[in-house]
């Protein structure tokens, strides 16, 4: 070996040697030290880092001290980036395998809260509204003094909202289809099950409206005179009475 040969063999050694000892491989990092690397990507909203931290520390030890505050904290790490789906995942895993958690209960709520996120407008499918609520109950059983009640609550009244809106608007495309007794039987089921949402006054409407079309007149004003103080306390009488009479005429019309 010549001299600029050994000279440089020389510096490069050095510099891996430094190399080596400054930096920590994957394997001499400890759990304490990844779990609050996670944390601190947590704090600092680089939520992808900090999902990997977290799934490292369940790696390695999800046994350990950190292993449920690890599997907690990477479903907070996938719902703060909005990946709400994953997140349900990885609460659902801390829920069901680390049950005596003092986290379990907060990600119960948040498992409800990720399916009311996804929950989309009126008009689309309602699968996770549907789940939103059931979780929602749930939780409202299982954590009856918790302090996220008042929320649960009221978001309840507003997916109940949904789902009742949804049921309304097909009860309005039997209308248009002609299907008048299937219209009826979509507004029963939106008054028997959604009697709280903000459609029940136009279920009981549109019940008169249903039976005026199908020229059961004596149906018709069976129920209006039933109904008759919630739809003028709505402004909804006039045009029950309007429906009826209309059909009134239609009939006297085909009778002459």
């Amino acid at each position: 070996m010549n001299q600029r040969v050994a000279i440089l063999y020389f510096t490069v050694s050095m510099l891996l040697n430094f190399q080596c000892a400054g930096t920590k491989s994957d394997t001499e990092i400890t759990i304490t030290e990844r779990f609050n690397q996670g944390m601190e990507f947590l704090e600092n909203e680089k939520y992808l880092r900090a999902q990997d931290e977290f799934s490292s520390v369940l790696i390695r030890g999800s046994g350990s001290e950190f292993g449920d505050d690890a599997q907690f904290y990477l479903g907070e790490a996938y719902f703060l980036n909005k990946e709400y789906i994953l997140a349900i995942s990885e609460y659902e895993k801390l829920t069901r395998k680390m049950a005596f958690s003092p986290f379990v209960e907060e990600a119960r709520f948040k498992i409800c809260e990720a399916y009311r996120i996804e929950s989309p407008d009126y008009y689309h499918d309602q699968t996770y509204t549907e789940k939103a609520l059931e979780r929602y109950q749930e939780f409202l059983d299982d954590f009856p003094a918790s302090p996220y009640n008042n929320e649960v609550l009221s978001s309840i009244k507003i997916l109940r909202n949904k789902v009742g809106a949804k049921e309304f608007e097909t009860g309005i495309l039997y209308m248009k289809m002609e299907e008048y007794e299937s219209a009826r039987m979509v507004f029963q089921r939106v008054n028997d099950l959604y009697y709280d949402t903000d459609v029940s006054d136009d279920t009981k409407l549109w019940t008169i409206k249903a039976y005026a079309k199908d020229f059961n007149l004596e149906a018709a004003n069976q129920h209006l005179v039933e109904y008759k103080t919630i739809l003028k306390t709505n402004n909804l009488y006039e045009e029950a009475v309007a429906s009826i009479v209309e059909a009134e005429k239609m009939v006297a019309k085909s009778n002459k």
